[in-house]
């Protein structure tokens, strides 16, 4: 059984109607100029684009054989010992692939400094307006309104503030 409403006819085009773009079609950059572009770039159809797996596995292979051959010329040197029987060279040399805590570089975090209380190290959301300590809690803002300016002071140094208390 045919959908409803199919059987009707519809007008041929005959042409002479004209086209009255859309307004996608008047809003788009598609044939526009693009002088960025080189026009003479032509790609190349031979490259072939590789997976994550494989780079990863590539990258492994690599480091793996940095790591042999490095430990080829380490037991090279060991070999090669003076008369007295000590080793040429000196054995506390820093193994280069292994990472300590200064070796390892990382981009400061985009991440939103942690604010913690003065008083207690919790989480402080708050920030007393006039002596500048942050706290956690209401039960430690009545701890720091009762304060003397002398010991806020200390607070905000032992964080490394130096403030004007008020």
């Amino acid at each position: 059984m045919p959908p409803k409403g199919g059987n009707k006819k519809k007008a041929p085009n005959d042409g002479s109607t004209t086209h009255t773009p859309t307004l996608a079609e008047q809003l788009s950059f598609l044939h526009s100029p693009r002088p960025f572009k080189n026009p003479t770039y032509a790609k190349n159809v031979n490259r072939r684009t590789k997976n994550l797996k494989t780079v990863l596995g590539q990258e492994r292979e690599r480091e793996r054989a940095d790591r042999e051959r490095r430990r080829l010329e380490r037991e090279e040197r060991e070999q090669a010992m003076d008369v007295d029987g000590a080793p040429a060279l000196v054995q506390a040399e820093v193994e280069e692939d292994v990472p300590t805590y200064t070796s390892i570089e990382a981009p400061p975090s985009l991440l939103p400094p942690r604010h913690y209380c003065d008083i207690t190290g919790l989480d402080a959301p708050y920030t007393d307006p006039r002596t500048g300590l942050r706290y956690h809690d209401k039960s430690v803002y009545e701890l720091i309104k009762s304060l003397s300016a002398g010991v806020a002071k200390d607070y905000l140094a032992a964080r490394g503030v130096n403030p004007i208390v008020r």
